[in-house]
């Protein structure tokens, strides 16, 4: 009798590996996740503590700078290409725009409201990434991953309190560079392979100084040398945001989008923490109870199917 196309055991237990596989990577990407979050919170920090006396748009354009030179010192070292057919496909291109995007309004958003009040409402950042995940790349989003979401954007409004008075229309600021790090995330994952996080990172911060440049014939204000204290955050701010840029890309481009989004709700209790701490920012009851609900929507994101 001839034997049967495949061996069910070794079927069964192709499949038990698979999910092993999966469960792996997707907790490999998300302590890249949580490791991105501390050090955005630290670059965050800085750039607040550097927004009291200097400009904006000088900020971005330093920061932009020396972030570039240090990817640009990474892809040389490793003998990447800086510029090929790739690096201005589509998703790159779209990339950028969401970079700067992202990038501007977020620190407009850090400089003219509270850091705890901006990280709170960048947390909105993975309900719109794990949405877009099933709709532009078909991820699977069941009920229970839904149900996540809409707990965790509850906890946001919670703590954002629109209508109150206590609600700032300079939030909207925080708003729009939420949205565009979600596009930029969501682009990042459908970057050429070709591509590495450090090009990915090069092309970002060279779209950092872009947004700069733009902003200060905006702001029309000129620019102030940097004493010793702004170039020590000048500098912290960089070596912060590469290693949260490195570390970013690399969860993103790990696991399931959707498994290792959640992860990002740590960066609200980075940003809280330094918050109070740093600057001396309040802790109301709202927030509180916010916080729990996003905490709480991020497990159950996490634990939507018991099999994994």
């Amino acid at each position: 009798m001839a034997n049967p196309p495949f061996n069910q055991k070794e079927w069964a237990g192709a499949g038990v590996a698979g999910q092993a596989s999966n469960r792996s990577e997707n907790l490999k990407g998300g302590v890249f996740m949580v490791a991105a979050m501390a050090a955005f919170s630290i670059e965050d920090v800085f750039v607040k503590a550097l927004s009291q006396t200097m400009p904006v748009s000088q900020i971005l354009i330093i920061f932009g700078l020396g972030g570039a030179v240090a990817f640009l010192v990474s892809a040389g070292v490793r003998g990447e290409r800086l510029f090929s057919a790739d690096a201005v496909s589509r998703p790159m291109l779209i990339r950028v725009g969401f970079e700067i995007t992202g990038r501007l309004f977020y620190v407009l958003a850090i400089a003219l409201t509270p850091l705890s009040s901006a990280t709170v409402i960048l947390q909105a950042t993975p309900v719109v990434v794990v949405a877009g995940a099933s709709l532009v790349f078909s991820e699977r989003v069941g009920w229970r991953r839904w149900s996540g979401i809409v707990i965790g954007l509850l906890g946001v409004l919670i703590i954002v309190r629109p209508g109150s008075e206590s609600f700032s229309l300079l939030s909207i600021l925080a708003v729009l560079g939420m949205l565009g790090f979600a596009g930029r995330d969501l682009a990042s994952r459908a970057a050429p392979a070709s591509i590495s996080t450090s090009l990915l990172g090069f092309y970002g911060f060279l779209s950092i100084v872009v947004s700069g440049a733009l902003f200060s014939v905006w702001e029309g204000l000129s620019f102030v040398w940097p004493d010793l204290r702004s170039t020590l955050y000048l500098t912290g701010a960089v070596i912060a945001g590469v290693a949260a840029y490195a570390w970013l890309m690399r969860a993103m481009r790990t696991g399931e989008v959707s498994a290792v989004t959640p992860f990002r709700y740590t960066r609200l209790l980075f940003g809280i923490a330094f918050g109070v701490l740093l600057f001396g920012e309040q802790i109301e009851l709202p927030m509180v109870l916010g916080c729990g609900l996003i905490l709480f929507s991020g497990y159950v994101i996490l634990a939507r199917d018991p099999k994994r």
